[in-house]
């Protein structure tokens, strides 16, 4: 494991991503690069982490798998062929866990389709699926009791690795449950095939499954009758929240399970393609850990020529990640995680603000006397002159939607942009002008481009170069350095903070929060070159 020590707001600069983030309380961070990292560094306060009373965290591990795959996923295969494929992946995951053991695991996180892969019709994945009884009608340690049921050899294996490793262990597995005639939901073929996480605890027995219930264009799939809303507890950290990978997206199951079952950790397989700017799989990983105030255990597949990578250990402060899209390899993350995770400053905590550009802002909102603001100009006081002509608006396609967009120009401003209902606002001051094209963006609508939800959005965006048009492109470099606001007058509370800088480095807002029924977001002293600072609004009701 290679150590590079940085303080402040300095960052090691690497197309091999393997970072930690601290939050704006940090004062110590860790890059550490290898096989495996871990990462145990990362403090908040001037003490170590070691040094903390031991009850107040627990030891995590996720794990980014290239996923050995079927040459044809279409081919009928025996099961005798299915197993000896999927027992390569799970050799390696034997590894991993061992690996994890040595570090004081509790519990480790694989990914989705890192055992079977993916591609499959609803015929060709059958030789891949085992019979999974349900966890609340039979208890059931496979590893101990292995002839109890046909066909579940791949289940036997994450049991007995559950207890080698002396860990929890969370997996994704293809399963299969027979169904009758009777049921007017049963498939012809007279069984239910699910995509499915399973959660086993140390000692081996089957805790619970987790049914994908959104389905990403998965043909071999079927979604279970009703939603599964599975929470796990553990003895070291409480109470276990969990989904796959497109859930995120949707308020079944992952809202409701945050919002009914008072859930402070997320267990998250994904098999992410990667979409910038808005949708990398440690952006929304972490904006999801933000906007809740949650603990994000998130494991990717790792297939970078499908654009696939990105896992992490999210706090709302803090994030230990991955994402490489060069190196082919692994990647074990370790991270030591807070029981109790401690979620930004709001607005309504941040009394006593005394920051000149802050308290523009708030003049701004509140529409205050001394503040005059037109299409043209806004003059908050004598010494501040926002010179801005209006500057023209333009339309891009960011994310297969029709983004109506502004360009920002010039070393400060004021500026807003709106689409149906919603209008966003940037105020932004920048030491140094970069020769990059930047462009606050909004939309309010119906995404319907791999998948169908509302979204409300408000982007600033690095465009991919210097015409209009370019607005949108996916980007991962930068250099533009901003301090800025950006709010808008969003009709939803699930709004998710997604904030990129140059190298998909991942960034903390300094505050979030709603004033005067606007929600913003604000940032100072960023660490490298903007990439993109969203806030992505869903409205479920509308989907």
């Amino acid at each position: 494991v290679a150590h590079a020590h940085i303080r402040g707001g300095r960052r090691a600069k690497s197309r091999f991503m393997v970072c930690i983030m601290s939050g704006a309380r940090s004062k110590l961070a860790l890059f550490l690069c290898g096989c495996y990292v871990v990462a145990l560094g990362a403090h908040t306060g001037e003490e170590s982490v070691a040094e903390h009373h031991e009850a107040e965290y627990y030891v995590a591990a996720v794990y980014e798998h290239p996923s050995i795959l079927s040459l044809n996923p279409l081919a009928l295969i025996s099961r005798q062929e299915a197993l000896e494929l999927m027992n390569q992946n799970l050799d390696i995951y034997e590894q991993q866990v061992m690996t994890a053991a040595q570090k004081d695991v509790q519990i480790i996180v694989f990914p989705e389709d890192g055992i079977h892969g993916f591609n499959f019709t609803r015929t060709s994945i059958y030789p891949f699926l085992d019979f999974m009884p349900s966890p609340q009608v039979v208890r059931w340690n496979p590893c101990l009791e292995p002839h109890r049921f046909n066909d579940t050899e791949v289940l036997q294996r994450l049991s007995c690795m559950a207890i080698r490793g002396d860990m929890f262990l969370v997996a994704n597995l293809g399963t299969k449950q027979p169904c009758h005639s009777s049921d007017p939901r049963c498939p012809k073929d007279g069984r239910y095939q699910f995509n499915t996480n399973v959660v086993f605890s140390n000692n081996g027995t089957l805790v619970d499954r987790y049914r994908k219930h959104n389905l990403y264009f998965e043909a071999a799939f079927d979604v279970p009758l009703k939603v599964d809303l599975i929470t796990f507890d553990t003895p070291f950290a409480g109470r276990f929240g969990i989904f796959t990978c497109f859930d995120i997206l949707f308020f079944d199951p992952a809202i409701r399970v945050l919002r009914d079952y008072k859930v402070k950790h997320v267990v998250y397989p994904t098999a992410w393609m990667n979409q910038l700017p808005l949708l990398a799989a440690i952006e929304i990983q972490k904006a999801f850990a933000v906007a809740f105030g949650i603990n994000v255990l998130a494991a990717n597949i790792h297939h970078p020529v499908l654009g696939m990578t990105g896992s992490g250990i999210h706090t709302p402060l803090e994030s230990f990640w991955y994402h490489d899209m060069e190196n082919p390899k692994s990647h074990l993350i370790i991270a030591q995680v807070a029981k109790n995770p401690v979620g930004l400053i709001g607005a309504e905590n941040a009394t006593g603000e005394t920051d000149p550009s802050h308290s523009k802002f708030l003049k701004i909102l509140s529409g205050d006397p001394y503040c005059e603001k037109d299409a043209q100009e806004v003059h908050c006081d004598e010494a501040t002159k926002w010179n801005v002509n209006a500057p023209p608006t333009f339309h891009s396609e960011m994310m297969y939607d029709n983004f109506t967009l502004v360009p920002v120009w010039g070393k400060e401003g004021y500026l807003h942009v709106c689409s149906n209902g919603l209008c966003c606002y940037l105020l932004y001051e920048r030491p140094t002008l970069s020769k990059e094209l930047y462009a606050l963006g909004v939309f309010d609508g119906l995404h319907t481009v791999h998948g169908t939800y509302y979204i409300q959005v408000c982007a600033l965006v690095r465009c991919g170069g210097l015409g209009f048009d370019t607005c949108g492109q996916e980007i991962t470099e930068a250099t533009g350095i901003f301090e800025f606001h950006l709010w808008g007058n969003f009709s939803t509370s699930y709004i998710f903070p997604l904030f990129l800088t140059s190298g998909m480095t991942l960034e903390v807002p300094d505050q979030l929060g709603w004033e005067n029924d606007h929600y913003f977001l604000r940032k100072s002293r960023l660490s490298s070159g903007l990439v993109t600072a969203a806030l992505y609004g869903r409205l479920y009701e509308r989907d």
